[in-house]
């Protein structure tokens, strides 16, 4: 199953998207969640350790930016999302791309959605709802203000294993 680079957010940040959670909630439409707040850099079926070691290296090189969650957006690419859209900026896409030119041969089957010029950096708010359902959900957290996410780790999450993390930066 895959594995992601994630970035994970500051206190503020996780509390106000965890509102938008309990607003979901609220309105009936309680997903799994078996992760913390986040925005996926990458997605593979198997990170190497070797390439976590260097992915490590580079974040340690980087200015990982604030991110800037400013827009209420949905998507279907294999079920129903509904997010909170980052503002695509120089220094995150920067970020990304660093990322993608450590992992690049180095992973086995990276999911083509997180790869560089098909990516939609985003934090999710609820996934796998039925169309009618989106409606609701929408209408359950909008309007939503901007969010001003600092960085506060980067780590690998494993979705066979929500427990766990890779811590690979930290603030």
């Amino acid at each position: 199953m895959p594995q992601g680079v994630v970035a994970t957010f500051d206190p503020d940040a996780d509390r106000s998207v965890r509102a938008l959670w309990s607003r979901l909630d609220a309105a009936g439409l309680p997903p799994e969640r078996p992760f913390p707040p986040h925005l996926t850099f990458a997605l593979a079926s198997d990170i190497p350790a070797k390439t976590r070691a260097a992915l490590a290296a580079e974040l340690r090189l980087l200015a990982v930016p604030d991110i800037w969650l400013s827009a209420l957006s949905t998507f279907s690419a294999n079920e129903n999302a509904l997010v909170l859209a980052a503002v695509t900026d120089a220094e995150l896409l920067a970020v990304h791309s660093a990322l993608h030119d450590v992992l690049a041969g180095k992973v086995r089957n990276p999911s083509a959605y997180y790869l560089p010029g098909n990516w939609m950096p985003h934090c999710t708010l609820l996934q796998g709802v039925p169309t009618p359902d989106m409606t609701t959900a929408f209408n359950a957290v909008f309007p939503t203000d901007t969010i001003r996410a600092k960085v506060v780790k980067v780590s690998i999450l494993d979705t066979n294993n929500p427990g766990t993390e890779d811590v690979l930066f930290a603030r």
